[in-house]
C-alpha cells in the first residue's frame, strides 16, 4: 500500500494533463514545421526560375523535392496525432531577387535544423523522432548547397 493512499489516484490525472500539454505543444510544433515546408516549396519554385544556371536550377528542384517529402511526412504525423488534416499557410515571403533569395533560404534551412532537432529531442514517439532527425539532416545538406550558391554568386 502507498503511504498516502488518498493522494495516489490524482497522480495519473496530473500525468495525463502533463501528457496532453506535451501533445498540444508537439501538434503546434508540427503545424509550424508544415507551414515552414509549405513556404519553402513555394520559395524554391521561385528560386528555380531565377537560377542563373541549369545546374543550380536542378539542385534547387531536388531540394524542393525533399521539402515536399517532409511536408507529406509531417502532414501524416499531424493527421495521426489530431485526426484532422493540417492547414497550409505561407508564413514567410521569399525575396524576388536570386541572391537575396538564396541567402534567405540558407538562413531558413539553418533555423529549420535547430527547430527539427528540438522537436525530435522532445518527442516520445520514435517515428516522430526519426522523421524530424532525418529532416534536420536534409535541411543541413540543403543549407550547404545554398551556401555554395552564395559563395559562387
Amino acid at each position: 500500500m502507498y503511504p498516502n493512499q488518498y493522494f495516489y489516484p490524482y497522480v495519473p490525472q496530473y500525468n495525463d494533463y502533463y501528457h496532453m500539454q506535451n501533445d498540444a505543444q508537439l501538434v503546434n510544433d508540427i503545424q509550424k514545421a508544415i507551414n515552414a515546408e509549405y513556404s519553402a516549396i513555394a520559395c524554391y519554385e521561385k528560386l528555380s526560375k531565377l537560377a542563373p544556371t541549369e545546374d543550380e536550377k536542378n539542385i534547387i528542384l531536388e531540394i524542393q523535392k525533399d521539402e515536399k517529402r517532409h511536408l507529406e511526412e509531417f502532414s501524416k504525423l499531424y493527421t495521426k496525432l489530431t485526426g484532422r488534416n493540417p492547414s497550409y499557410q505561407i508564413t514567410e515571403e521569399c525575396p524576388d531577387n536570386y541572391r537575396k533569395g538564396i541567402e534567405f533560404a540558407f538562413k531558413d534551412e539553418q533555423e529549420a535544423v535547430d527547430s527539427y532537432l528540438d522537436i525530435a529531442d522532445k518527442a516520445n514517439d520514435t517515428i516522430i523522432r526519426e522523421r524530424f532527425r532525418r529532416a534536420a539532416s536534409d535541411e543541413q545538406n540543403h543549407a550547404v548547397w545554398f551556401l555554395f550558391f552564395i559563395k559562387k554568386s
